[in-house]
């Protein structure tokens, strides 16, 4: 069924309309559907190098909006919608995150987990939905999906924009690599960044 969906996503990207389709994949992938919006950014950014910033604008705004999505529907509907998406990708109720995000560590390890998500192959629905269901502030939430999510979308695209297919293979072997390396940062960030909005809001 992957490969299946992973075909038809790419078949896609040739498209005269491929925009409004990375939009709309960009969007339900941030909550529910398996093929992350990359399968498109690489073919179309290919297409049409010098469009690399235009991609990867759509790909970063569409998929930070269906980021709120599954923060609603984790916030209001998470025992009607949200249990279902989890089980889906075999993932067990997720009720035992709540208290734990709301101590003060529990904070800054969601927004690391939720930093990591966005920019790695790790599920970001999953985390979306969950933020929503523990009630994670949804201002931490934007600016986070924001940064993650558009690190990710615009580094692809702006590698392949500028240098070209070659780089296509690169990304797809190293992109694991990068992601890790990515995460590290992203962590040490958001240890500072939290502390500093402790320090300011006291």
């Amino acid at each position: 069924m992957l490969k299946e969906l992973y075909h038809k996503s790419l078949k896609l990207a040739a498209h005269k309309s491929s925009k409004y389709f990375l939009a709309f994949i960009s969007f339900i992938e941030s909550f529910i559907f398996p093929i992350p919006p990359d399968v498109l950014i690489i073919p179309m950014t290919i297409a049409s190098r010098n469009r690399w910033f235009k991609i990867a604008f759509i790909a970063t705004v569409s998929s930070v909006a269906g980021a709120c999505l599954g923060y609603f529907i984790g916030y209001v509907f998470f025992n009607e919608v949200g249990i279902k998406i989890f089980e889906l990708y075999g993932v067990d109720n997720a009720s035992f995150l709540k208290d734990k995000v709301s101590s003060e560590g529990g904070v800054i390890a969601w927004m690391t987990l939720l930093a990591i998500a966005g920019f790695t192959p790790v599920p970001f629905k999953l985390l979306t939905i969950t933020s929503g269901f523990v009630h994670f502030n949804l201002i931490y939430f934007i600016i986070v999906a924001t940064l993650t999510r558009g690190a990710r979308f615009f580094l692809i695209a702006f590698l392949i924009g500028n240098f070209g297919p070659a780089m296509k293979k690169i990304i797809e072997k190293k992109l694991l690599t990068v992601s890790i390396i990515f995460s590290i940062i992203i962590i040490i960030v958001a240890y500072f960044v939290y502390n500093f909005l402790i320090n300011f809001t006291n």
